[in-house]
């Protein structure tokens, strides 16, 4: 046998797969729940689903992970600041960075620096006043990161010389954008870098974790990591390029999706704990991301499949607002898992059952927990470290915190800690829901049930066991609407392009609630459209099987829901391969005679002549890709395949570089031969 472990740490749940390569099945698989507050307890749990000589034996590990895109979803990580070099603060302003990239402005600042396009003029700032002026804004930070307009033609040298300075004034680190992507799009490029920053405590974590885990097994094989386009790099690579994870556990998906289905056009609807991600293949062929993967906001310069992020999963929050449930983004420990968790949680839902508190502001039925002590006490507010402290022991409801401690709980005191992930809330969730109504029963039911009851009594309607049922139908159907509206928002932009990059508007919103309510064929409405694809839908995740089937019907497709669905990442995390590309980009210029500039790494060459241009953009291209296939994981001998795309008038494109274009070159390696 040719044996791989697969792992796969999500939100929710970790999952473990032991697969034979020899004969392309699966010989044993573990889920257990995945434990933020300490990894290696989750990591150890699932490996520990698998026999053991099959995790001694095996040939390569390879990991997948949502622990990335759920941090861009929720807006967490370490505390990292973006500086731009040769842009504005108006220019900022004015492209509206927030809302177009992800950049918050108070993470960001801007140097004013005048180099040329072609690199023939370098201007780098006067450091000593940069440090002064923005001293203290650096000094708040875990990170820095940096980019530079013309960055990617002129070897970023203001990127470069920020780094040593900081790392030599200030003891910093910092994420440059130009190790990370050649794009040309400075905002781009430096959100990448600051994205970056945020996630490197997020993946350092998980891989430091996972290697002494799987180490302390006898396991000496190769471990890897799925990036975004669904090829592999090593752990080194990992902990140097995490925002190239951001898409891990979802590229990873439509690898597993492959393998379970021969469907020619499906799209794969991997529903985890935090998220749903949902991805395309169409005539065979995977639907790949244009221009750099979005998540959560984030526009970024790294290549991946399409996939589609938002925030629904068996751990999102449902509340009762105005009369009607409503899933909201945010994520919360279902009351179920949280009580098999912690014992004190049942007796604090019956105090709050029984007692009546009723509160419009306040979710008396939620809980916070601490999930870890902050490194650095001194950053947080006096309100925040008494939270903090008051949570040491255990979990304690809103309700015990406001009543009993005397807290106020004002989301001020509460957003940062969650953000970092100190403090979690435990509240109500598809999950218990789905306990509600048997369809999963593995923690405390009576958890679930006495919330459910609560928020029946404070909506003042009846709150008897039939009516928790009716209750957990309406959960149902919410959450189904969220994943319809959503399929329906994917595809028209898929097929209308542009005219759908904002999303629904509320006219279509509204046809799509319609149509979701009317999917039974109740109702008289004057006008009945109905949303319909060919795409088959294919179910991945473990709460797929329970929402899925009724969403397909409502878009008159079918859902396939293949046998070890509920562990398709690690199935698809032992399917990936190692692949590195390296693109060096080649123009034409003008100056009172044609040049070409080749933009290397290390910055721009002129030549008179396109064959010697040509000579070197190829030269550049292959050593780029054997260096980063190095730096991903591949030994031995290496060959790297080139292929050229040149520009024409016409808009076509030819392997002549006649007019500029791009000289690509590619490697393969394959750790299990």
């Amino acid at each position: 046998m040719k044996i791989a472990i697969g792992i796969d740490t999500g939100g929710t749940c970790t999952d473990a797969v032991a697969y034979d390569y020899s004969e392309n099945r699966v010989l044993a698989k573990g889920k257990t729940l995945t434990t933020r507050e300490d990894l290696s307890v989750g990591i150890a749990k699932a490996l520990d689903t698998l026999p053991p000589a099959y995790i001694r034996d095996a040939e390569l590990v390879s990991l997948s992970t949502t622990l990335a895109t759920n941090a861009c979803v929720e807006n967490k990580g370490a505390r990292a600041k973006l500086v731009i070099f040769g842009l504005t603060d108006e220019l900022m302003e004015r492209l509206k960075v927030e809302e177009t990239y992800g950049i918050r402005r108070e993470s960001v600042r801007c140097v004013d620096t005048h180099s040329s396009a072609d690199g023939s003029y370098i201007d780098e700032p006067d450091w000593e006043t940069l440090f002064q002026e923005y001293g203290a804004w650096i000094g708040e930070t875990d990170y820095m990161a940096a980019a530079e307009l013309y960055g990617a033609n002129t070897g970023a040298p203001c990127e470069k010389r920020f780094k040593a300075l900081l790392q030599e004034r200030c003891g910093l680190s910092c994420v440059c954008a130009n190790e990370l992507t050649d794009r040309i799009d400075v905002i781009q490029r430096g959100a990448t870098a600051l994205l970056n920053a945020k996630l490197l405590p997020v993946i350092r974590e998980f891989i430091d974790v996972a290697l002494a885990d799987i180490r302390a097994r006898g396991c000496r094989a190769p471990v890897m990591v799925v990036r975004s386009d669904g090829s592999l790099m090593s752990t080194d690579a990992t902990m140097l390029k995490p925002v190239e994870t951001i898409l891990s556990g979802p590229s990873a998906s439509i690898l597993a999706g492959k393998a379970f289905t021969k469907e020619a056009n499906y799209m794969i609807v991997d529903m985890g704990g935090t998220t749903t991600d949902v991805s395309m293949v169409r005539g065979g062929a995977t639907v790949n991301a244009a221009q750099g993967i979005r998540v959560g906001g984030w526009r970024t310069s790294v290549d991946g499949v399409f996939v589609d992020t938002f925030a629904l999963g068996g751990d999102s929050t449902i509340r009762m607002e105005k009369g009607k449930l409503q899933v909201l983004a945010r994520r919360a420990i279902p009351l179920c898992t949280a009580s098999a968790r912690w014992p004190q949680i049942l007796p604090q839902l019956r105090d709050v059952m029984r007692d009546g508190y009723i509160s419009d502001r306040y979710q008396f039925h939620e809980f916070f927990a601490l999930m870890r002590q902050p490194a650095d006490r001194s950053r947080y507010t006096a309100q925040e470290l008494r939270l903090i402290d008051t949570l040491k022991d255990g979990p304690l409801s809103i309700l015990n915190l406001k009543e009993a401690r005397g807290m106020s709980l004002s989301a001020s005191d509460t957003e940062r800690l969650e953000a970092e992930g100190i403090l979690i809330r435990c509240g109500l969730t598809p999950t218990d829901f789905m306990h509600i109504k048997g369809d999963y029963t593995e923690f405390d039911r009576e958890a679930s049930l006495l919330a459910a009851r609560y928020v029946l009594k404070i909506s003042g309607r009846p709150y008897a066991p039939e009516d928790a049922a009716a209750l957990a139908e309406e959960a149902y159907s919410a959450v189904g609407q969220k994943m319809y509206a959503n399929l329906v928002r994917i595809l028209l932009a898929k097929e209308y392009g542009k005219a759908f990059d904002g999303g629904l508007d509320a006219q279509l919103a509204l046809m799509a609630e319609r149509m979701w309510r009317c999917r039974h064929g109740e109702g008289a409405p004057l006008v009945r459209t109905a949303f319909h694809t060919d795409m088959v839908l294919l179910g991945m995740g473990a709460p797929a099987h329970v929402f899925l089937p009724e969403v397909a019907a409502a878009l008159g497709t079918r859902c396939v829901l293949p046998e070890h669905a509920e562990i398709g990442n690690a199935i698809g995390a032992v399917m990936a391969e190692l692949i590195a590309r390296a693109s060096i980009p080649l123009t034409q210029w003008d100056e009172g005679g044609l040049v070409w500039l080749v933009h290397t790494p290390t910055g721009s060459v002129k030549f008179k002549d396109v064959e010697e241009a040509t000579a070197l953009a190829r030269e550049a291209a292959a050593a780029e890709a054997v260096k980063e296939a190095r730096l991903r994981g591949a030994q031995g001998e290496l060959h790297p395949v080139i292929t050229q795309q040149g520009n024409t008038h016409d808009g076509r494109s030819t392997e002549r570089l006649t007019y500029g274009g791009t000289v690509t070159a590619e490697v393969r390696y394959s750790y299990v031969k």
